[in-house]
C-alpha cells in the first residue's frame, strides 16, 4: 500500500487547482507567560514577536503551492492593511492574486491568536486567546459577479476545484450553485470543506465534502461514535447531497470515506503528539484536491490526506506540509530522512550555515545503485568543506539522460540511500537536464565533479567562480560504474538462464 502511495505522490507534477472561499489573515502573537495578573485571574503574556500567515481559503492556497500545485484563486479582501498584507504574502509565494477582489465596505477577516510559552508547564505552547475581526454578511452582487466570472474564465484550465467555506459570506448560494454546475459540465471535481450553521443542501451536487465529526453529526442527525453509524451518516450525506463521496474527518480516530457505490474505508491515524489541531481540515481539503486533480482515486487521495493531517497537528498553528514530509512519513521515519530537503527548505538552512561561515560543498549525480566509487567520491567531496549538499537527478531526469531502462532504483529510494551516508549533510532532488539552476540556488563555495568532466566542461563552473567559489575535480575509482554493474548482473542472469535450459 505505502509503495503505491509513494509512487503516486512522487509522480504528481503540478496539477492546476482553483480555490475559492473565505480569505482571512491569521495573526499570531507569541510571548512568555510566567505570572497571573493582579487585576484579574488571567495570565500576563510578555510579547516577544508577532507573525502573519494566510488563513481560511488562504491556508488552502498556501498548502497547495507547497505541494507543488499551480493555483488559481478568488475571494474577497477588505480595503485595508490586513488585505494588503494577505495579498503581499501570496504574491511573494508566486500566487496570482488577480482574482482577489476588494470590497471597501467590509474589513478583511483577521483572526488573532495569542500564543504563550508557559513556564509552569515546561515552556509548553498554549493558545491563550483568539480575537476575531470580521463581517460575515453575504457578498454583494457585484462581488458575486466578479467571482463567478473569474471561475467561468479559469475553470477550463484547472484540474480540480477546492471550496473552503468558513461561513464568512463569500460562498453564497448563487456562487456555490454556479461552481457546482460548472464543475459538472466541465468534468472538474469540486471538493468542499463545509461549515455548520448553513443549510447543507447548498452543497448538493458537488463531488465530495470533507466534514469533521461534529459537522457530520449536525448535518445528518446521526451520532457517529460507532462504525455502523458512520456508514449510515456517510450514506445519508452521499444520497441526499448527490455526492460521489463523503470524507469524514474524525480527529484522533483518523478518517472515514464513504463512496456512492456503497464502498467505505476507515483510515486510522498514526499515534503522535498533537500540538495544535488548527489547520487540519484545510490540509485534508488541500491534499484531496491536489491528488484527485492529478488523476488519482479518491480513496488514495483520502489516504494521503489522512497522513498529511497527522503531520499538520504536530505543528503549532496553521502551517503547510510539504510533499517531502508526506513521503518521509510513508517511507518510515529515520533521522537521515531529515537530510532530504526541498530547494526552499535547503536555502533557509544554508543561510544559517553561511552565518556561521561554514564552507558549503555541492555535487550532483544520479547515484543509481550505490557502489564503492560513489562512496569514495562523496567522501572526497565532504572533505573539501564543512557541509556537503548532494543534488540528485529525479527519475524523469535520469530517464531522459540514460534511456528508458534507467534508473534501476526510484528517486525516493536513491535519496534515502544517499541521505544515510555519514558524509552527506543534505539531499535535494532536481528535475532539470542539468544542475545549473540548482547550483544558482545553492551558491556553493566548492563545486565538485569527477575527473571525467575535465574535457566535457563542468556545468556551473562560470557561475561559481564569478563570486570567488572554486571547482574541484574528484579522482575516480577505475573499473566501477553503475552501467558496468548492471551489465554484469545481466550477463550472470543470462548465463544462469542458459544453464537452466
Amino acid at each position: 500500500m505505502h509503495s503505491r502511495l509513494i509512487q503516486i505522490l512522487s509522480d504528481i507534477k503540478s496539477p492546476a487547482i482553483l480555490v475559492t472561499g473565505d480569505l482571512m489573515l491569521d495573526k499570531y502573537v507569541w510571548g512568555e507567560v510566567n505570572r497571573i495578573s493582579p487585576e484579574a485571574p488571567i495570565p500576563v503574556i510578555n510579547v516577544t514577536h508577532e507573525e502573519f500567515r494566510p488563513g481560511g481559503a488562504g491556508s488552502v492556497i498556501t498548502n497547495l503551492t507547497h505541494l507543488g500545485a499551480r493555483v488559481f484563486c478568488t475571494g474577497i479582501l477588505g480595503k485595508d492593511s490586513a488585505g494588503e498584507n494577505f495579498a503581499r504574502m501570496l504574491e511573494k509565494s508566486g500566487v496570482d492574486t488577480s482574482g482577489m477582489f476588494i470590497d471597501s465596505k467590509r474589513p478583511t477577516t483577521v483572526k488573532t491568536r495569542v500564543m504563550g510559552h508557559l513556564h509552569t508547564a515546561g515552556r509548553a505552547v498554549q493558545q491563550l486567546l483568539r480575537i476575531d475581526y470580521e463581517n460575515t454578511h453575504p457578498a454583494p452582487k457585484e462581488i458575486e459577479d466578479k467571482v463567478i466570472n473569474y471561475v467561468k474564465k479559469n475553470i477550463h484550465q484547472c484540474d480540480a476545484v477546492a471550496l473552503s467555506d468558513m461561513n464568512k459570506g463569500l460562498l453564497t448560494e448563487r456562487i456555490l450553485e454556479t461552481v457546482t454546475t460548472l464543475g459538472r459540465t466541465t468534468g472538474k471535481p469540486v471538493i468542499v470543506d463545509p461549515r455548520i450553521g448553513r443549510n447543507c443542501s447548498i452543497y448538493k451536487g458537488v463531488t465530495a465534502i470533507t466534514p469533521n465529526r461534529h459537522e457530520t453529526e449536525v448535518m445528518t442527525g446521526i451520532d457517529v461514535s460507532t462504525p455502523e453509524n458512520l456508514k449510515s451518516a456517510g450514506s445519508k450525506l452521499v444520497k441526499e447531497l448527490d455526492l460521489q463521496c463523503a470524507v469524514i474527518t474524525l480527529d484522533k480516530d483518523g478518517m472515514f470515506l464513504y463512496q456512492r457505490d456503497g464502498t467505505h474505508l476507515m483510515l486510522p491515524t498514526n499515534p503522535r503528539e498533537v500540538h495544535d489541531v488548527t489547520g487540519a481540515g484545510d490540509m485534508v481539503l488541500s491534499v484531496i484536491a491536489f491528488v484527485v486533480g492529478a488523476g488519482s482515486s479518491i480513496a488514495d487521495a483520502a489516504r494521503l490526506a489522512n497522513i498529511a493531517a497527522g503531520i499538520e497537528v504536530g505543528k503549532i498553528g496553521v502551517a503547510p506540509v510539504s510533499r517531502e514530509e508526506i513521503l518521509r512519513e510513508l517511507l518510515g521515519y529515520h533521522p537521515s530522512l531529515e537530510k532530504i530537503k526541498t530547494v526552499k527548505e535547503l536555502k533557509d538552512l544554508l543561510n544559517k550555515h553561511r552565518s556561521k561561515r561554514d564552507r558549503i560543498v555541492f555535487t550532483n549525480g544520479c547515484f543509481d545503485i550505490l557502489h564503492r566509487g560513489h562512496v569514495e567520491y562523496l567522501g572526497f567531496a565532504r572533505n573539501q568543506g564543512e557541509l556537503l549538499v548532494v543534488g540528485l537527478n529525479t527519475d524523469r531526469s535520469v530517464n531522459n539522460m540514460k534511456g528508458p531502462s534507467r534508473p534501476v532504483l526510484p528517486e525516493q529510494d536513491r535519496a534515502r540511500i544517499i541521505a544515510a551516508l555519514e558524509d552527506v549533510d543534505y539531499v535535494v532532488l532536481f528535475d532539470e537536464p542539468t544542475p545549473e539552476e540548482l547550483i544558482r540556488e545553492v551558491r556553493p563555495d566548492v563545486l565538485i565533479k569527477g575527473e571525467d568532466w575535465r574535457e566535457k566542461g563542468v556545468v556551473g563552473r562560470e557561475f561559481v567562480e564569478s563570486y570567488g567559489g572554486k571547482v574541484v575535480l574528484a579522482p575516480l575509482v577505475q573499473g566501477i560504474s553503475t552501467t558496468d554493474i548492471i551489465s554484469r548482473i545481466v550477463e550472470k542472469e543470462n548465463q544462469r538462464a542458459q544453464k537452466t535450459v
